[in-house]
């Protein structure tokens, strides 16, 4: 299982030591209206925002514990959630081997130095799943045919999705990408016919820092 961060230029931010659990939490909102004479009522107002939660630490050596070698300094991993963490951009957190693959917004992080391991960073991450606020809008009765077409068309561009994108790390191969991205390694073969020209004629000569389309 792996745990990444990633943010909206495409960079991945992996944590290098797995928590021994991870907490999720879902919960019902509720409306507490005072009614004269009959008392308190509490009324539901939807779902609440999904919190997800984790413990673990950046340790300043590489042990068999960790998930890969390239394990980054402690000091500025931390400081990577520090800047994630005061953005109002939202990053996708993904747990792989598990439904977890959701934008969310870091809400809260904690540091802790232990005396005993110097150099090692503990620390507690609390995210919160985003939602997109979408605003609707009418067109005047008095816009033309062909301004109400126009403003049809800016809209229509303004929703598609951009292309989705990958950066190859160190250790990555096309088959590990696909499972990663897509769920399964044997779809390797469609990363490739769409970054042919990039990677060159051996699919398995990807670098890092590439960056790759990834199939709708």
């Amino acid at each position: 299982m792996e745990i990444l961060l990633r943010e909206s230029d495409g960079k991945d931010f992996y944590f290098p030591v797995n928590p021994e659990e991870i907490r999720i939490s879902r919960g019902k909102g509720y409306e507490t209206v005072n009614i004269l004479s009959l008392g308190e009522f509490d009324f539901p107002t939807g779902e609440k925002v999904k919190e997800i939660a984790f413990s673990s630490f950046f340790p300043a050596a590489y042990d068999s514990y960790c998930n890969y070698k390239d394990i980054p300094d402690p000091l500025e991993a931390m400081q990577t959630l520090t800047k994630m963490t005061a953005s109002k951009q939202p990053v996708r957190l993904i747990i792989t081997e598990t439904p977890v693959n959701v934008l969310v917004l870091i809400s809260a992080h904690d540091t802790t130095f232990k005396g005993g391991e110097p150099g090692d960073v503990y620390f507690d991450l609390t995210a919160r799943t985003w939602r997109e606020v979408k605003v609707h809008t009418k067109v005047a009765p008095t816009t033309t045919a062909s301004a109400t077409k126009q403003a049809t068309k800016t809209a229509r561009a303004d929703t598609k999705k951009p292309a989705k994108t990958y950066v190859v790390r160190s250790g990555d191969s096309l088959s590990k990408i696909a499972k990663l991205e897509l769920g399964n390694s044997s779809k390797w073969q469609a990363i490739y016919n769409l970054n042919k020209k990039m990677i060159g004629p051996d699919p398995n000569k990807i670098k890092p820092g590439q960056k790759l389309v990834m199939p709708s």
